[in-house]
């Protein structure tokens, strides 16, 4: 249990993780590097027939990813992906040889 301006909460406290740098890989995955030292590859493909996602398919697109708030977006923001999400979904790559 801890506690923030007044509030307990249950569990513990952990600190966000944050999306700190990105770069767009060939067959639409992403290489990112989080808040805590860590980098991952994040395969974008089983999402890109999801309807908000379809814009990525355009590879132009895909590649002008940016970082916005801390996690990765397309499209000036209208899509984007959930830090948590791209950091327990993404790969360990510290065996990788594009990490």
């Amino acid at each position: 249990m801890y506690e923030i301006d007044g509030i307990l909460y249950a569990g513990s406290n952990t600190p966000m993780i944050k999306v700190v740098d990105v770069k767009p890989l060939p067959d639409y995955k992403l290489l990112l590097s989080f808040s805590n030292g860590i980098s991952k590859i994040y395969d974008v493909t089983p999402l890109l027939d999801l309807p908000v996602f379809q814009a990525l398919k355009d590879i132009n697109i895909f590649n002008k990813v940016d970082i916005d708030f801390d996690t990765v977006t397309w499209c000036n923001g209208d899509v984007d992906i959930a830090p948590e999400t791209l950091y327990k979904d993404g790969a360990d790559c510290t065996q990788s040889i594009v990490c």
